[in-house]
């Protein structure tokens, strides 16, 4: 855990939406440990749950046997910790797909949170999210790995065309379906009072950043299981993960 005086608390909710037939969402929350995660899976035969599912077990696996047995000598470089956990789940859900032809193509987003002695370490792969809310304000500290956030982000579409483009939904990252993937990693500080928010695309695309303060508000468990609520009665079109993340 970090070297300040805080506790951080975490409570989680998923549901399987309105209209999907099965959840594909994983989530991982390890207080003890400082790391939370939420993965949202994607391959046909049920592999997408396999695929959230693999990924979460090995960032939680590679993460704890590098905290818990450093190299002795050795300072323990938390962003290199977490980027080398999801390569690992990166070459393993792979190489499962690898050996089981059926689930070819399988693949996961991934959104981590861990704690280092400076704050805390995020690693992102594909459109999940991970916001921070302070002073009644919501950033997203992650960016999205969508060919409408690429061409947004270079000019070629609007704002306005993004939100009603058909494409939103095509990630141009993900963990496992090759052997490696390109990791954002962003370091932030941890403040007294601050909350975490990650989530699945099933959530935040139903939900303005401007309403995150509001519905977090409650904090605790209620909080989580107000926005699978909310994403459910705005259409449910997709599995609905919310993993909140306080710092008391």
């Amino acid at each position: 855990m970090a070297a300040f005086p805080v506790t951080l608390t975490s409570y989680a909710a998923t549901d399987v939406g309105r209209r999907r037939k099965h959840n594909e969402d994983a989530f991982l929350c390890d207080d003890e440990l400082g790391l939370w995660v939420v993965a949202d899976g994607m391959g046909g035969q049920a592999a997408g749950e396999v695929a959230s599912q693999q990924a979460v077990e090995t960032v939680l696996e590679m993460v704890r046997r590098a905290l818990r047995s450093p190299k002795e000598g050795h300072t323990l470089n938390h962003p290199r910790i977490l980027e080398s956990a999801v390569q690992a789940a990166t070459y393993m859900v792979f190489g499962m797909a690898e050996l089981d032809r059926a689930k070819a193509g399988m693949g996961t987003t991934l959104s981590a949170l861990l704690v280092s002695p400076r704050g805390a370490v995020l690693a992102q792969v594909g459109d999940s999210r991970i916001y921070r809310i302070r002073d009644a304000r919501a950033e997203q500290l992650t960016e999205d790995h969508t060919l409408v956030n690429w061409q947004l982000r270079q000019g070629l579409i609007s704002e306005e065309e993004a939100r009603r483009s058909r494409q939103r939904n095509v990630i141009t990252r993900a963990v496992g379906n090759r052997e490696y993937v390109q990791v954002d990693l962003i370091e932030t500080d941890i403040a007294l009072g601050d909350q975490f928010l990650l989530c699945s695309d099933g959530l935040h695309g139903y939900l303005h950043p401007a309403e995150i303060p509001e519905y977090v508000k409650p904090g605790g468990q209620a909080a989580v299981d107000n926005l699978v609520r909310l994403a459910n009665e705005r259409g449910g079109k997709d599995n609905i993960t919310a993993v909140l993340v306080e710092v008391v």
